[in-house]
């Protein structure tokens, strides 16, 4: 199982309450591409869209970029953020509506990895950070690494 993609940003603006995997849906010029790490998700997010003839939502991968394969032959038209499919089975699509129907959560992409030759998306059900929370956030990892530093004998540490 080999990571492709990291959303680093997710850590960091999102308290992470649980996480999910699925099957994304992608033309064979975006595997390749993918495959070669030119995606990017920083910028994503999961939507549920209802289809007209549908009972349930379907799951889809939006604003995530993925560059233009440079071998593919001439694709057109190609848009690079286009909604893409996630596979899930019914019982984690109503889990999922469910779930952002609670005022504050919403789904976000955490990685991109492949196993066993297909490519898998990770997401989570989140809640946003406060700005006081990240602040926390930054002195937490601060100090932590002072400790390591000290730890280790280097004693010029400002505290």
């Amino acid at each position: 199982m080999s990571t492709l993609a990291v959303n680093k940003r997710a850590n960091f603006d999102y308290e992470i309450l649980k996480t999910l995997d699925a099957g994304i849906v992608l033309l064979g010029h975006e595997v390749k591409a993918v495959k070669n790490g030119q995606i990017n998700l920083i910028s994503s997010y999961v939507t549920l869209k209802k289809l007209i003839n549908k009972e349930l939502p379907e799951a889809y991968l939006t604003n995530a970029h993925i560059s233009k394969y440079k071998y593919a032959s001439s694709l057109g038209e190609y848009n690079p953020t286009r909604s893409r499919k996630i596979l899930l089975k019914k019982k984690e699509i109503r889990y999922l509506v469910g779930k952002t129907r609670e005022p504050g959560l919403t789904l976000v992409p955490l990685k991109i990895y492949t196993k066993h030759g297909f490519i898998k998306l990770e997401f989570a059900i989140a809640r946003g950070k406060k700005r006081h929370d990240k602040r926390e956030a930054i002195k937490k990892r601060e100090v932590e690494k002072n400790i390591r530093t000290l730890i280790k004998g280097s004693y010029k540490v400002k505290l």
